[in-house]
């Protein structure tokens, strides 16, 4: 631990929640749990994944080379032509299996999201409400969104079209460390409803939640060689997925997704990225003021803020500004950090030294060229080595790191405004796109000030999870925070090919029954100014 991680500030705030006597590590990550999940991991060398409440190694794992990439897709790719045969009500229904099982059996999961990731049990918990969400909304819609469709042909009555909805094959699948069980099995789930297999790369250090997850898709009647996983560095095991799949879903680092666009693009596949962001929140002049303190603790120190959609930016105007910050950072002061495997932390760890060095060189930086640490700025090595207190900065100017560059962390910068234009321009001054939140007591205000934010979803009076909640909508980045988007209809026939049959009956299209050529132009010369008369469209 470097110098910086021992430096505490005065204004410091969060408070210890002494761990109760209860589960440890060993009790939970059992030889027979790691023999049975890592079966499923195509993988001949070692490595291992570490515990970030306590640094210490969690669990020795299989890693896998470009070459078992490439026979975990081949089997992945015959199990795939099966499962396209498989009725998609019959798909459908493993998701809605899934839901029940992983509702019943969550306490086993939110072990292993808590182990790997440091993040305290409620936000744990948020894993699993969206990934339970997800499954029911695709195990009951999969097969509307999925249907063939009509559509009128070019000769009305004489053209029938149908629109068909196929499976792409092998989507490759590179999930991140942040929300292991959410963005892996949450975001496979629609991708195996619309007849895919998946060859997933979790990192390394939060494979265990995404392979239990894989375990109990099975159980639910998910065809084990549909779900291929595969494990390693990133620079050497994420080209190899993208070089054999028919489809690439990222979610990560805007960095990383540029260069798994770059190789998507080169084989002629699509992709979707869910990358960064920089989110900002409004509190409007009319905002209520201790709803909104409440809500902006949650929406910037849920799992550390380590969260793609949590709030960096908080624009206040000048005439909450004094009351929103009294309450603001009262509540943040009194934030219990904590390392137990139960529910009663308000914040966990950070998941990895690179986190932490990030959140320490943002907020020293800033302090260095004259921000002011309002509550937190301090690690908190007491609690766990990976701990940092929930900080907010004020005074922070363009010149600070953390004005711009995405923290990652429990960091959130406060800025005053006078009217909403200059609010409105200011959230937007960014190449991010991905989240933001307006609070205002004028419903129809609110909605007006959304539809001028700049970003893939805004929630107003909550800071995310209204709209990521709400699975049936779209979600996703604008600018540089991704392509494509998760949930709703997008969200599944992304991981489709769309294919028109069209059926010419009666009359071919072309001269016949003796016309000429010019007599044939000018006979369906007419016929168009007639479809554009009756409005077919």
């Amino acid at each position: 631990m470097t110098a910086a991680h021992t430096r505490h500030h005065p204004t410091g705030g969060g408070n210890p929640v002494a761990p109760p006597a209860g589960r440890t590590a060993a009790d939970v990550v059992t030889p027979e749990l790691l023999a049975r999940l890592t079966r499923a991991v195509t993988g001949s060398g070692s490595t291992v994944s570490h515990a970030p409440f306590t640094g210490k190694v969690l669990a020795e794992l299989p890693e896998s080379t470009p070459e078992e990439v490439a026979g975990a897709f081949t089997r992945a790719r015959a199990a795939q032509h099966r499962w396209a045969a498989v009725p998609v009500r019959t798909r459908a229904a493993v998701l809605l299996r899934f839901h029940d099982l992983l509702l019943r059996r969550q306490s086993e999961v939110l072990d292993l999201i808590q182990l790997e990731t440091g993040k305290t049990r409620l936000h744990a918990h948020e894993e699993v409400q969206a990934v339970a969400m997800a499954a029911r909304h695709y195990g009951l819609a999969a097969p509307a969104y999925l249907r063939s469709r009509r559509h009128t042909g070019v000769l009305p009555l004489l053209t029938r079209v149908t629109e068909l909805r196929l499976p792409r094959g092998v989507v490759g699948q590179i999930a991140p460390w942040n929300y292991p069980l959410e963005l892996s099995v949450g975001d496979a789930l629609p991708a195996f409803a619309a007849g895919n297999a998946v060859v997933m790369k979790p990192d390394t250090e939060t494979a265990l939640s995404a392979l239990w997850a894989r375990e109990l898709l099975v159980e639910a009647g998910l065809p084990a060689d549909l779900w291929q996983v595969v494990l390693g560095e990133g620079p050497v095991v994420g080209p190899a997925v993208v070089a054999h799949a028919d489809y690439v879903t990222f979610t990560g680092s805007t960095r990383t997704g540029r260069e798994v666009a770059q190789g998507a693009a080169a084989r002629l596949v699509g992709c979707s990225l869910e990358l960064g962001g920089k989110n900002a929140m409004l509190v409007l002049d009319d905002a209520d003021v201790d709803k909104a303190a409440a809500g902006a603790v949650r929406a910037c120190f849920s799992s550390a803020g380590q969260l793609c959609i949590s709030v960096e930016r908080l624009f206040v105007h000048s005439a909450v500004a004094g009351r929103f910050l009294e309450r603001f950072t009262a509540r943040t002061r009194a934030m219990r950090l904590g390392v137990s495997l139960a529910y009663g932390a308000d914040m966990g760890s950070l998941a990895s030294e690179r986190q932490l060095d990030a959140v320490v060189r943002h907020v020293e930086d800033a302090v260095a060229k004259g921000a002011t640490v309002l509550t937190g700025g301090r690690p908190r090595p007491d609690i766990g080595p990976l701990f940092y207190e929930p900080t907010v900065l004020d005074g922070v100017g363009p010149e600070m790191a953390v004005y711009a560059e995405e923290t990652f962390g429990p960091v959130v910068s406060v800025y005053r405004f006078d009217d909403e234009d200059e609010a409105v321009e200011r959230a937007n001054a960014t190449p991010y796109g991905l989240n933001s939140s307006v609070w205002t007591r004028d419903a129809r205000r609110g909605r007006a000030v959304a539809a001028r934010l700049r970003t893939g979803t805004v929630n107003v009076n909550e800071g995310y999870a209204a709209a990521y909640g709400s699975v049936g909508a779209p979600m996703g980045g604008m600018g540089d925070s991704g392509l494509g988007r998760r949930h709703g209809s997008e969200g599944i026939l992304k991981f489709t090919e769309a294919q028109t049959v069209a059926e010419q009956r009666v009359l071919p299209l072309g001269p016949a029954f003796g016309l000429d050529d010019q007599a044939y132009a000018k006979l369906l010369t007419g016929g168009l100014r007639a479809l554009k008369t009756l409005r077919l469209r």
